[in-house]
């Protein structure tokens, strides 16, 4: 069974730094492309970062490039999500997923197969 489980989320304060974890068991994630997405209140769920599973290509998304950096510790089947510089407009439901297809890396939630329950993330201002 394919469980993926974030954490780090939390209550911080605008400027502040947030790591987000998201533990996969059930896959290895060196095999797969691995995303974050978010889901702010009343809005669409939209994605913050990818990384690829052959190279590392990484992708962010307009809003976070720059603050936000994701990475991987396979060893310890791991995926991150760095949060810097946080904004309340970052205050979302952060969800972690895992495209098991072996093709280049995508932005399309659709094929992402494997997700979280989500973890929140609130910045006041």
């Amino acid at each position: 069974q394919v469980q993926l489980v974030e954490s780090g989320g939390g209550l911080v304060q605008a400027g502040d730094s947030l790591r987000l974890s998201c533990v996969v068991s059930g896959r290895t994630i060196s095999r797969d492309n691995m995303g974050w997405f978010r889901q702010a209140p009343g809005k669409e769920r939209e994605v913050v970062a990818t990384i690829g599973w052959s190279g590392g290509i990484t992708y962010y998304s307009d809003s976070v490039k720059g603050r936000f950096a994701v990475f991987t510790e396979n060893d310890k089947n791991t995926v991150y999500l760095q949060m810097n510089s946080l904004k309340p407009e970052d205050t979302a439901v952060y969800f972690c997923a895992a495209d098991s297809t072996r093709r280049p890396p995508t932005t399309a939630e659709s094929r992402y197969d494997y997700w979280g329950q989500g973890t929140q993330v609130t910045v006041s201002s």
